[in-house]
């Protein structure tokens, strides 16, 4: 995902898939949307734990050590594209100061989220300098030109505001019936058909 400044009226947002969705990857998600612009769009999951990979594990991987790491934050499938790539997902509280470089960047998404590439927000969590809300993902999620809003129209994803609440919440199952509780929509209601729920 490259991390860019332009944004459009879906940037932080979320999607929610449709009953009926039939790809794996994407059936019953939620997706932050981190860039929304007619050149795409790209977002994070935060709704899908990879189950077999803790964030010790990772901390373990990068050799980082300290004693604030939380240790019960799961670490999300963030999405099909570059899947052995980080992203950290933040409260804007977070200021990175001086280290970035090219390679190494925060994106202030908006007034509360920001998204992250830094190893070195993750040293930052664990010696309690960190973000106040994070959520860690692999992967991510990509469109390009006109295909999410294609997809919109055919009735793949509902969109709307996004909380911290239920971005940030260590508990997945549940929040996708908590983004369409967001929208006053009862799953048992939602067809997969073109049209409105």
């Amino acid at each position: 995902m490259s991390i860019q400044s332009d944004s459009s009226d879906l940037t932080g947002q979320l999607l929610i898939a449709m009953p009926g969705m039939n790809d794996p990857y994407f059936e019953m998600a939620v997706i932050f949307l981190c860039t929304h612009s007619e050149r795409g769009a790209h977002g994070l999951i935060v709704n899908k734990v990879i189950r077999d990979l803790s964030f010790a594990d990772i901390l373990e991987q990068l050799d980082i050590e300290g004693d604030d790491a939380p240790p019960d934050l799961p670490v999300c499938f963030g999405g099909p594209v570059e899947k052995g790539r980080g992203f950290i997902l933040h409260s804007s509280e977070y200021a990175v100061g001086q280290r970035d470089t090219e390679n190494d960047r925060t994106q202030r998404v908006d007034d509360r989220f920001s998204i992250s590439i830094k190893v070195n927000v993750l040293r930052d969590m664990v010696a309690g300098r960190g973000p106040k809300q994070v959520l860690v993902g692999l992967g991510y999620t990509g469109w390009g030109p006109g295909q999410l809003e294609a997809e919109i129209r055919r009735n793949n994803w509902l969109t709307c505001p996004a909380s911290s609440t239920l971005v940030f919440g260590h508990r997945m199952d549940g929040k996708w019936e908590a983004a369409l509780a967001s929208l006053g929509i009862d799953p048992l209601v939602l067809s997969p058909d073109a049209g409105h729920a």
